[in-house]
């Protein structure tokens, strides 16, 4: 086995996961799972049936990944943040057969306590703040928060707040790389 499972972690049949890849205590990954390379699963997550996940992407504790989501490389799911997969659950209807789509992009952070409805994309580098409702699409390298989320800025991809001079150009205070706000779409240089 080239991945970390604790004791207490339940592994249904038919999963892949990659190398390097650790799964905590009590988390339950379904059937179908594909799990890339070097992820971190915290304590108490469960990703539901044919869930994909990237490499490096890292699930804090408690949780839940539902079917229909997709996570590109390096995402980052903050502590006890939520995804949902049906539009409007009722406990009397099935609606299996109508599961949402939700794609989060590369490098995307999602924070505590967050919810994202399904059938909407995380832009690439976007920063969700704690406890955000998403509804709707966020743009690449976007800040959001609230409830409904509501852009409020932009973040490098090191995870700092950007501000644009006169022309356009911010620059991540860590990293020291140039991005270009144009048309309301950063990019970076």
């Amino acid at each position: 086995m080239s991945y970390f499972s604790h004791e207490t972690a339940i592994i249904d049949d038919d999963c892949i996961i990659g190398k390097g890849t650790k799964i905590w205590h009590f988390s339950h990954i379904m059937t179908g799972c594909i799990i890339g390379n070097d992820c971190n699963i915290g304590q108490n997550v469960v990703v539901s049936p044919d869930v994909v996940l990237g490499n490096n992407v890292k699930v804090q504790n408690n949780v839940s990944i539902y079917t229909g989501v997709i996570c590109e490389d390096d995402v980052f799911l903050g502590p006890s943040m939520v995804f949902t997969n049906v539009i409007n659950p009722r406990s009397a209807v099935n609606r299996k057969s109508e599961y949402g789509k939700t794609l989060v992009k590369r490098g995307a952070t999602i924070g505590a306590n967050s919810t994202i409805v399904c059938g909407v994309t995380l832009g690439e580098f976007c920063f969700v703040g704690a406890g955000a409702v998403v509804i709707r699409n966020v743009k690449p390298y976007a800040l959001v928060v609230g409830n409904p989320s509501k852009q409020i800025g932009w973040m490098s991809e090191f995870g700092h707040r950007l501000n644009f001079n006169e022309q356009g150009i911010g620059v991540c205070p860590e990293s020291k790389e140039k991005y270009r706000l144009s048309n309301d779409i950063v990019t970076k240089i």
